[in-house]
């Protein structure tokens, strides 16, 4: 169309807006708004890989803890919308392979998720008292047919980090994803 200048067909900069609303006035006070053809529903298929650390990454999530810690977290998740299809990890870091609800925003449902089970841990666990979670995060889309190999991964936690620190792994997944970071900022 005339106006667009990167070849593409739709609106660009030197394309006036008042062009495409010259047709379509704007309702005036007092009248009522066309109503315009909706979608009558809403659908997402969303799933996440998200990977977060205790803090200082120390081995506090023992076997006889992190099966309870995991289960708790799945509650917490399926309580807001976030339904988890796995939850695994090592003492020191846990990975959760889940889907995002439509009306979620993803830095929302981490810290729900890590402030309550804070709590819980603290007040279950006696000896846990001064636990916490690292302040940052990893979360990484997860397309639909990538779901089975991700789960398959976070089954096999143990065998991974035979080899492997968290902290490689940590970084693998953010090299993986073309994040770029900041050494002096990524540990806590």
């Amino acid at each position: 169309p005339e106006g667009v200048t990167d070849g593409s067909q739709g609106w660009s900069a030197a394309q006036p807006l008042d062009d495409h609303t010259q047709n379509h006035p704007r309702p005036q006070r007092g009248y009522p708004v066309p109503k315009r053809n909706a979608m009558p529903q809403s659908f997402a298929a969303v799933h996440l890989h998200l990977v977060f650390s205790t803090k200082h990454r120390q081995p506090l999530l023992k076997p006889t803890v992190a099966a309870r810690i995991h289960e708790y977290l799945g509650g917490t998740l399926r309580e807001i919308g976030c339904p988890p299809l796995i939850i695994g990890g090592m003492p020191d870091h846990v990975h959760l392979l889940l889907g995002i609800g439509r009306e979620n925003a993803i830095a929302d449902l981490v810290r729900t998720a890590k402030a309550s089970s804070s709590r819980w841990i603290h007040d279950t666990f006696a000896e846990m008292a001064s636990f916490s979670w690292q302040s940052g995060y990893g979360v990484f889309a997860v397309s639909h047919d990538r779901v089975p190999a991700v789960r398959g991964y976070i089954e096999r936690q143990e065998e991974h980090h035979r080899t492997k620190s968290f902290q490689e792994e940590y970084l693998e997944f953010l090299r993986a994803h073309g994040i770029v970071w900041d050494e002096r900022y990524i540990w806590d």
